[in-house]
């Protein structure tokens, strides 16, 4: 995948990753057991991804709409402790966020795939989307990846940062070698 030479300097920049959840780190359907029990599916490369730019100083934030108990369990498995659930203005939280990090909302890389997201992909650094994001999305993300998302859209996102902010050669390396 080739990205625009201007999207790749803002992708410099970044040093917040935020992910709406359901639709972008699943598949967005929701699965409900006989007893009232949520289950979600989580792409296991995303979540490497994610701990890789951890790992190289990338902030990572995890913002839903929803409250449960499967996105804890998730983020606290990946070690993610920016956390907000039951969040109904993203972008009110974000600038939250970016206050408490000491950053700007142009270093803040924002991913999500319906209407509740589109005021911090407009307003964010680099807006992005996934290819199942209703079409409208599309028209107002500065990047829709190429995997669906649920289906590795965060890896996407992830390895592209890392590569375009410097680190990728590194990470490799220490896969090469055995030094993990």
């Amino acid at each position: 995948m080739t990205l625009p030479a201007s999207l790749l300097d803002r992708l410099r920049r970044v040093r917040l990753l935020a992910l709406d959840v359901d639709g972008v780190l699943t598949d967005g359907r929701l699965y409900f057991q006989a007893d009232g029990i949520e289950i979600k599916a989580f792409h296991t490369q995303d979540g490497h991804g994610l701990k890789l730019l951890k790992r190289v100083g990338v902030h990572v934030a995890l913002m839903t709409g929803r409250d449960s108990p499967m996105v804890s369990q998730r983020a606290a498995s990946l070690g993610i402790d920016l956390i907000h659930q039951g969040c109904e203005d993203k972008l009110v939280t974000l600038r939250g966020l970016c206050q408490r990090l000491d950053i700007e909302l142009d270093q803040v890389a924002y991913c999500g795939d319906d209407l509740p997201d589109l005021a911090a992909i407009k307003r964010c650094g680099v807006g992005i989307t996934v290819p199942n994001a209703p079409d409208y999305m599309h028209t107002h993300a500065d990047w829709t990846t190429e995997r669906l998302g649920g289906h590795g859209a965060v890896r996407e996102i992830c390895d592209t940062l890392l590569e375009s902010q410097g680190h990728w050669g590194a990470v490799l390396g220490t896969y090469l070698h055995g030094r993990t």
